[in-house]
């Protein structure tokens, strides 16, 4: 799985011009399910992703988690961060997982993280989707599972 991050002041997902998710401070998790992810990949991301460090303390050190702070998760599948540039001009995207496993997966990931207690807001899978969001910092980071869920 591979998933980029971004920390936020505030965030929101609209489809067909219409608010389908919204958050406040938190993470939006652009969150990609790769041909070959297991259930190992998935529950790497949900342990490792609410605890990583990387919302300010009072030090302006990048000390706290998402847990510490309270913030938010609006989640959005994104099977194009399993494009593949390497050949010509039109990105391929034979590694990403086919909808259907892709969907269980993004499905399972929404709701291991309210499971929880986070609050999680979605888009639509496979809709056509308008994301706006304040990135704090930024700060914008880029997690894979794949040779990391064996730890």
């Amino acid at each position: 799985m591979k998933a980029v991050i971004q920390r936020v002041q505030s965030a929101s997902v609209k489809v067909r011009g219409e608010v389908v998710g919204a958050i406040g401070k938190g993470l939006v998790v652009l969150l990609g399910v790769g041909e070959e992810d297991e259930s190992a990949d998935l529950a790497y991301m949900l342990e490792k992703l609410p605890e990583l460090r990387i919302f300010e303390d009072e030090h302006e050190k990048m000390n706290l988690s998402l847990l510490d702070v309270g913030g938010a998760i609006l989640a959005v599948s994104q099977f194009t961060l399993y494009a593949d540039t390497s050949r010509g001009r039109r990105p391929g995207f034979s590694l990403a997982a086919k909808p259907d496993k892709a969907e269980v997966f993004y499905n399972d990931f929404v709701a291991g993280l309210r499971a929880k207690g986070i609050p999680t807001e979605t888009g639509v899978f496979q809709a056509h989707m308008e994301v706006e969001l304040l990135n704090d910092g930024p700060v914008t980071i880029i997690m894979e599972s794949k040779g990391k869920n064996k730890e």
